[in-house]
């Protein structure tokens, strides 16, 4: 029995294509699942037209993905994270903070999935990072994880407190002396003219 297949059957056909297949199989299985239909010349002009649409838009898709992937090729992009010593993250980078990130930098949106990342990133330093948008396109982005500005400056601000504290004691040191010998000198002074 011919048929034309109307939806993908794995290990046997995919949709649009024209096979024999054995009587039963298709009587009994294929038809009334409605994966297949008798194949006649009104069915194979059906499947001829929807082959061709679907090539269409196979075609539409793979040029919107070569245009993505020109916008993505050699894109910079900066995460900023939390990180203590030895440059170490706390936590880590992973894929979906990716998509994220190229989302409000650039405004592209990717699905995390398509983001190849073999392990989530734990150190501060500069990756290249792949986007598989096809099996054929493949595009790669400059990805740089930086400390947050935030804690370097707290740090920094807490080395100035540090400082200031000791340098305030060591004011109010000197100012207690200045006092003393102002008041040491006022004392002789006025012995002298007693």
């Amino acid at each position: 029995m011919k048929v034309v297949f109307v939806e993908d059957v794995p290990d046997v056909a995919e949709a649009g294509e024209i096979k024999e297949v054995a009587d039963g199989y298709g009587r009994n299985y294929l038809i009334p699942k409605k994966l297949a239909v008798l194949a006649d010349a009104r069915a194979t002009q059906i499947v001829e037209t929807q082959k061709k649409r679907k090539a269409r838009i196979e075609a539409e898709t793979e040029a919107e993905m070569r245009e993505l992937a020109k916008q993505l090729e050699g894109l910079d992009i900066v995460i900023k994270a939390k990180a203590g010593s030895k440059e170490k993250l706390y936590g880590s980078i992973t894929n979906a903070d990716i998509a994220e990130e190229l989302s409000k930098s650039a405004g592209l949106v990717i699905d995390k999935r398509k983001i190849e990342l073999e392990t989530p990133i734990h150190e501060i330093g500069s990756y290249e990072i792949a986007v598989r948008l096809t099996k054929d396109i493949i595009p790669k982005l400059k990805l740089s994880v930086v400390e947050e500005a935030a804690e370097v400056k707290a740090k920094k601000e807490k080395k100035e407190k540090k400082t200031t504290k000791a340098e305030k004691k060591a004011e109010a040191a000197t100012e207690e002396q200045e006092e003393k010998v102002t008041a040491e000198t006022k004392a002789e002074s006025q012995e002298e003219t007693e």
